[in-house]
């Protein structure tokens, strides 16, 4: 008798602060790791989790979307409290669908958004400590979202991705960069078709100099055509880095949020 397998999808929060990351390794504990100890204990079989982005160590995620294929009979209910009742505080489920088997939580995905936040005042945050990058010099918005538009489009980006990055190809397109300030708190948000190794921390770690008058906005073209990463500025700390979410077509029957839409389509220079 064959064994009838069904894919689920899921979206998953996590606190990234205490785990080494998305992906399972020898180093213990990461998200991988915990979610799928705890989808086995409601499949009563193990099942591989697929996310659609490895976030590094100390690395949030709003909506990470992965997948996992199992033979159990569960209902979407059940699955997604069965499976939050079994994982630590710091991860949630927050949906659970099922789709069909070509859907593929990583391949599938057509743009992927992140978010970077950076405290920015004269005293270091006591209760965002380990979900915020602080900055304490002033910081010029419009002089970092100046600079961001020049990220626009599609570029070769090996000045601002990490030297062990193993892509195939440094180039990518970037749909939509803007850089806003809401009272201390700086927000760079990025949506693009993919993403290289560090490449937004580095990101980050660059407008925050042009921020503080280290660099000029007018660097920016040629710290890109360069393609030469000691020409950018520094890794921004990983804990003040957020996965948005990922999106996919609409065929997929996923929630709104993570379904293309019109305005996904076309290029914005907004956050």
């Amino acid at each position: 008798m064959s064994v009838q397998l069904r894919r689920l999808a899921l979206g998953v929060e996590y606190d990234g602060h205490g785990f080494f990351g998305w992906q399972r390794q020898r180093q213990s504990p990461t998200v991988q790791e915990v979610l799928e100890t705890a989808i086995a204990s409601v499949a009563n079989e193990h099942c591989s989790v697929h996310g659609a982005g490895r976030t590094d160590t100390g690395v949030h995620a709003r909506c990470q979307v992965a997948h996992f294929d199992s033979s159990a009979q569960r209902s979407a209910r059940q699955w997604l409290l069965g499976i939050n009742s079994q994982l630590p505080d710091s991860v949630v489920v927050l949906w659970v669908r099922p789709v069909s088997m070509d859907f593929h939580a990583r391949f599938s995905a057509v743009t992927r958004s992140y978010e970077y936040l950076i405290c920015n005042r004269l005293t270091r945050p006591a209760l965002q400590r380990q979900r915020q990058a602080w900055v304490r010099q002033a910081l010029d918005v419009s002089s970092m979202h100046a600079a961001a538009q020049c990220l626009l489009g599609e570029h070769d980006f090996s000045s601002l991705r990490a030297r062990g990055c193993q892509a195939a190809s440094p180039c990518r397109r970037i749909e939509q960069i803007g850089v806003v300030r809401r009272d201390d708190l700086v927000c760079l948000h990025v949506r693009a078709d993919g993403f290289l190794y560090h490449m937004v921390r580095n990101i980050a770690g660059t407008l925050i100099e042009i921020g503080t008058g280290a660099r000029a906005v007018a660097d920016m073209p040629a710290l890109l055509a360069g393609r030469d990463r000691n020409r950018a500025g520094v890794t921004a700390p990983a804990h003040g880095l957020y996965f948005q979410r990922a999106c996919y077509p609409s065929e997929f029957g996923l929630p709104a949020e993570c379904c293309l839409s019109d305005t996904d389509s076309h290029t914005g220079n907004g956050p």
